[in-house]
């Protein structure tokens, strides 16, 4: 049996493949504000992305440039929200 995946607006959609871009974001992050956990967000990157675009960002992820994976991080990387991104509230972003 399939786990059903939430529905997502477009605007939703692009803020989580934004946020799958950035190095600083983890998956946590992802999963903390949409429900989507990092098999998901592959999943979402795999159907939306180019090809190239897909594994370009795959090879980035499993790079040591990025910082996806909490386990992975600084210790002292504490946040996930950028410093100039308005603030979270209930899952929904505040327009920019």
């Amino acid at each position: 049996m399939e786990k059903t995946m939430p529905t997502l607006s477009a605007l939703d959609t692009n803020r989580i493949i934004e946020m799958a871009w950035e190095d600083r974001t983890p998956f946590e992050a992802i999963f903390f504000q949409f429900g989507y956990a990092e098999a998901d967000v592959v999943k979402l990157m795999r159907h939306q992305l180019k090809h190239s675009s897909f594994k370009l960002w795959r090879t980035r992820v499993h790079s040591g440039v990025s910082s996806k994976h909490g386990k992975k991080r600084n210790p002292d990387m504490l946040r996930f929200k950028c410093s100039l991104q308005k603030t979270i509230t209930h899952n929904k972003i505040s327009k920019r």
